[in-house]
């Protein structure tokens, strides 16, 4: 049994992945105590170094020396309460967050070429412990307040505002436009990354909270952003960006081109265990399929590795600049090429080829020029150096963008900048229009999970300074 475990990777597998032919309660017993073993002897690693530069790169600044130091003396249930202090969703984060880009990739031992310590793998590993011992308890608030906040969008952002806000007392109720709660957690980040129970074990967390859910509601359909101001004392526009950025590139109009999240959803909605028409009529089943990925993100990388899963023919991703310039985890880009994923750096779609349906793109071979605005080498096309693939299936993976809040939510005077993300106060998070705030990705655009929460987070404190600061005003008026 050792010899069979020690290959296992504790960030990337999970017991029910792994076929053994003892009895399975034998070896979830065994597996949870070789878990346990690794990650106090991980923790251990921890130098306790005098600048912790792990929590000066965490977006939520999060105290990891001190819950590394407790998981490492067998106080886990401590660790976790440090750890959940200043991460609403720290099971979520330890399993998809970029690691290798934020605390990991700045540890002190890291830096000294003898390894990192395996910061995530720890957090996600005391925060499923907290869950199987009942640590993790519904919120309950020592008073409760009658004002209430209406949030839109049940992502991240939204997710992490209503706990902030119920644990203050607050009545919350959360709208969202599909028909599970937890956005890009539930249906754009595949369940090998983040398995789904976890989704759902924390939105089942915010109803025992008393946190209202109204699940299939769109905003500006069923109700406009007016009406409902007219019935919370604050909202929270918290929708995230999801319009998917297209390839300008002759011969997109063919069929089986499609965007990230469409292919991405269908995927996790299957399994989930819904009906998905276009996935069991094969039209968004990679299997045995030629299939292209355009794009270089983390996003992309979820396509690709979902691809192989489904069986693909063959997976092929093309990104215009090198590897050393991809903007996606550099870990998820190495699980991809272990996994047979083909990477054609330098490259981009120039045709989109075929009848009805895509038979083959035709890709520019590219050089890397001066640098741009960003700062970044600007990607050129050589001239006459191209290149023929295969395809069956296109998923164009290149991003996203935000949608126009104000004419959606039919309330013209919400101020946006130029890009389209809702512009806001950059402390409190208020928009133009009293008594609305915004977070995450739609006032940032597209960017990671906890930088989400910590929107959500820091919105929260705005909202609860605007109703206390109108309590008071009622109060002074009374007296």
């Amino acid at each position: 049994m050792s010899k069979m475990l020690k290959f296992v990777d504790l960030k990337r597998e999970t017991p029910e992945k792994i076929e053994v032919g003892e009895r399975r309660e034998n070896f979830l017993e065994i597996y949870k105590e070789f878990i346990d073993h690794k990650a106090k002897d991980q923790a251990s690693r921890c130098s306790q170094c005098g600048t912790p530069f792990c929590q000066v790169h965490c977006p939520l600044q999060n105290n990891i020396p001190d819950w590394l130091k407790l998981t490492a003396e067998g106080r886990l249930k401590d660790a976790y309460e440090i750890s959940s202090a200043t991460n609403s969703m720290p099971e979520v984060c330890g399993s998809i967050c970029p690691q290798d880009r934020l605390c990991e990739g700045n540890c002190v031992i890291e830096q000294s070429g003898h390894g990192t310590v395996t910061i995530g793998a720890v957090e996600k590993f005391i925060t499923n412990t907290a869950w199987e011992n009942g640590w993790v308890e519904p919120i309950k608030p020592l008073n409760e307040i009658k004002q209430s906040v209406g949030i839109i969008g049940a992502g991240p952002a939204g997710i992490a505002a209503a706990m902030e806000l119920r644990k203050e007392g607050y009545q919350v109720t959360i709208y969202d436009r599909y028909d599970r709660a937890g956005g890009l957690l539930i249906y754009g980040i595949p369940n090998f990354k983040l398995d789904k129970s976890v989704v759902l074990r924390r939105t089942k967390l915010l109803k025992d909270s008393n946190i209202k859910i109204i699940n299939n509601f769109e905003v500006g359909k069923d109700s406009t952003l007016k009406e409902l101001k007219e019935k919370h004392d604050a909202i929270l526009i918290a929708t995230g960006v999801y319009k998917a950025r297209q390839i300008e590139t002759p011969g997109s109009n063919l069929k089986n081109i499609f965007p990230a999240m469409e292919f991405l959803t269908a995927s996790n909605k299957k399994g989930l265990g819904d009906e998905v028409k276009d996935f069991d009529n094969g039209t968004l089943n990679a299997e045995g399929k030629n299939v292209i990925v355009v794009g270089g993100g983390d996003t992309a990388m979820d396509c690709v590795r979902t691809a192989v899963r489904q069986k693909a023919k063959s997976v092929s991703c093309l990104y215009r600049r090198d590897k050393a310039n991809m903007p996606g985890s550099a870990r998820e880009v190495a699980n991809a090429e272990e996994e047979g994923v083909n990477f054609i750096w330098l490259s981009s779609p120039k045709l989109f080829e075929g009848k009805d349906n895509v038979e083959k793109v035709t890709i520019n071979k590219m050089r890397l020029g001066e640098p741009d605005s960003s700062g970044r080498q600007s990607p050129k096309i050589i001239d006459g150096a191209e290149e023929s693939l295969d395809a069956d299936l296109v998923i164009e993976a290149l991003g996203f963008e935000p949608e126009e809040i104000p004419k959606l939510f039919g309330e013209p005077d919400l101020e946006v900048t130029k890009w389209g993300t809702i512009k806001t106060d950059l402390k409190t998070l208020k928009t133009n229009i009293k008594g609305v705030f915004a977070a995450g990705d739609i006032v940032r655009g597209a960017s990671l999970v906890v930088w989400a929460i910590r929107d959500g987070r820091d919105a929260a404190v705005g909202i609860s300074e605007y109703l206390k600061s109108i309590s008071q005003k009622k109060k002074n008026k009374a007296a």
